[in-house]
């Protein structure tokens, strides 16, 4: 599920990056009733541009962590038996694996 999310809101900002102003217009018709008379002003392209990017970064970044996350069943082990030698000795002392 995380990852088919992270895959929407890379599209998203894929779409919005390569056509910021299609997207201003898109959400201009969306937000206001008189959507013709509303005239964004010249950096909001811009800014949608920008924030576009963000979220391929983003998206990016979160798919990379989810499928090396997916991929490392050590980690998970190593985790669990790291978790058991917390747990180990009343006082203080640890196990080493």
């Amino acid at each position: 599920m995380k990852a088919l999310l992270l895959l929407v809101t890379g599209v998203v900002g894929l779409i919005e990056t390569l056509a910021p102003r299609s997207v201003v217009r898109l959400w201009t018709r969306a937000m206001y009733r008189n959507a013709g008379e509303a005239e964004p002003r010249g950096w909001v392209p811009v800014a949608a541009r920008i924030e576009g990017a963000v979220l391929v970064l983003a998206a990016l970044v979160g798919l990379y962590r989810v499928a090396t996350a997916a991929d490392d069943p050590e980690s998970d082990a190593s985790d669990s038996v790291d978790d058991a030698s917390d747990a180990g000795g009343a006082d203080g002392d640890q196990l080493t694996a």
